[in-house]
């Protein structure tokens, strides 16, 4: 299946966080913070929204962090995503 995302929305794929602290403790799946990192795996095309012309800053297969509680979870194929609008992604990172 393919998704397309109208205007500013993005759809990303969490990066599953770390299974264990610097220390070596590891952290059972309940104690895990929610992933702030995602890959990007669609991009809408921007345009007029709220009045304002929207230029998209981030491409298909960009690594971003993303604000804690944004967007809306949905399964895709069986995969987790979430579908946010640009101005919630606070950072691309790279490597």
């Amino acid at each position: 299946m393919t998704i397309k995302p109208l205007f500013d929305k993005v759809v990303v794929k969490s990066i599953e966080a770390e299974e264990k602290t610097a220390s070596g403790i590891i952290l059972p799946g309940t104690a895990q913070e929610k992933p702030q990192m995602a890959e990007v795996i669609a991009v809408g095309p921007g345009g007029l929204v709220d009045g304002k012309d929207v230029t998209m800053q981030v491409k298909v297969g960009d690594k971003v962090l993303y604000s804690k509680y944004a967007g809306s979870e949905f399964k895709l194929d069986g995969n987790e995503v979430i579908i946010l609008r640009q101005n919630d992604i606070l950072a691309i990172v790279s490597e």
